[in-house]
């Protein structure tokens, strides 16, 4: 029997992706938001697909301080297009 691949959503773009095709970005129970590289943390979490375009209007639209309820600093989004450009 084949494994079901985890799906999630893009909060920009809205498309079912694969996990591995995704960012996960987390706030934890403090506050404090990370790149979740292993996609394993707790807390409350949003999936951006892994392309700069998309990184950049996530960050120009404010849409992941909305969908986390917090502010976003800067180093997130500068790690993700790292992630990304590499």
């Amino acid at each position: 029997m084949l494994k079901k691949k985890p799906m999630r959503s893009c909060v920009i773009t809205k498309e079912k992706l694969e996990k591995k095709d995704l960012l996960r970005i987390v706030r934890n129970k403090d506050g404090i938001v990370s790149l979740d590289i292993t996609g394993k943390a707790s807390g409350k979490g949003a999936y951006l697909k892994k392309d700069e375009e998309v990184i950049l209007k996530a960050r120009q639209n404010k849409i992941l301080d909305r969908v986390l309820e917090t502010t976003i600093p800067d180093e997130i989004y500068e790690e993700m297009l790292n992630i990304v450009n590499k």
